[in-house]
């Protein structure tokens, strides 16, 4: 069932988002070498405990974890564990805040110290298609406009891989609600768009093939050729002329721009052309 949410039921999804945003943003100074996965999700539990929220995805389906950390050719629902985090290590951080019942679902990928200019590029891309799915989150529009977006402009443009195993989703009083949100399609496919649809946009792309494969434990999904992958997500409202993001990298980004671990120089000039991308 696809639900359209009210003003009311919207803010308080904006809510749970923006302290997703929130727990990134404090992942984001907490990253750098020498550190385990385990401990950045012990502390994200409980900044969201002692902020009043549940972690979405403890106990979902039986997941150990307050995040899904996937370091490298990890796409998507990496363990935190005993890893320590090196230079170069390309670390995917997926998050889930429940709260008022209402949850808020977003990603970011993080670049550790020396990494390489075209797994840069790559984050660069990743991270704008959100925001070419988004623009496309209208009354009117289909699912598959907004998978087109993404899929012509990472693959289309970029040469990627489009991961086509795991989609977007609805969301709102579960984690996972209708429509399923697939990173690649045709325009004009799926159901259509009213206002009011909250969604969760989240390319998964590989800088090799699409090709993955999900490892024994039952949750990690990696890229079949090894090579490395990017996630990022926003919760979206769909409005009558474009997707609203309720969710927010802005303090992320300044986390990130103030760590000196971490590598953001894959965003340059991409800040403007994203504000752009929106608002048309």
């Amino acid at each position: 069932m696809i639900y359209i949410r009210t003003r009311d039921e919207i803010e308080l999804i904006r809510k749970s988002a923006l302290m997703v945003s929130a727990t990134l943003t404090e992942v984001a100074k907490l990253l750098k070498p020498g550190i385990t996965t385990k401990s950045i999700d012990t502390m994200a539990e409980t900044f969201i405990r002692d902020n009043g929220g549940v972690p979405s995805f403890k106990g979902y389906h039986g997941f150990p974890a307050t995040l899904c950390i996937s370091v490298n050719n990890v796409v998507v629902h990496g363990f935190p564990s005993d890893y320590v985090l090196k230079d170069g290590d390309v670390v995917s951080v997926d998050c889930g805040f429940y709260k008022n019942g209402y949850h808020g679902d977003s990603a970011y990928t993080f670049a550790i110290g020396n990494v390489a200019p075209e797994v840069l590029q790559l984050l660069k891309v990743t991270k704008e298609s959100v925001y070419r799915g988004v623009a496309q989150a209208c009354e009117n529009n289909r699912v598959g406009d907004i998978s087109y977006a993404v899929e012509q402009f990472t693959h289309g443009e970029h040469g990627y891989g489009v991961v086509r195993e795991l989609v977007g989703h609805g969301v709102g009083r579960s984690l996972h609600e209708d429509p399923q949100v697939p990173n690649f399609g045709r325009r004009g496919d799926g159901k259509k768009l009213k206002e009011g649809m909250v969604l969760a946009i989240e390319p998964m792309i590989n800088l090799g093939t699409r090709d993955v494969e999900t490892l024994s434990d039952g949750w990690s999904v990696v890229t079949r050729d090894g090579k490395v992958s990017a996630h990022f997500e926003h919760t979206t409202a769909v409005r009558k002329r474009r997707g609203e993001p309720l969710s927010s990298f802005a303090p992320i980004e300044e986390a990130e721009r103030a760590n000196p671990e971490l590598n953001s120089s894959q965003y340059g000039e991409q800040i403007p052309m994203i504000k752009e991308l929106v608002i048309q």
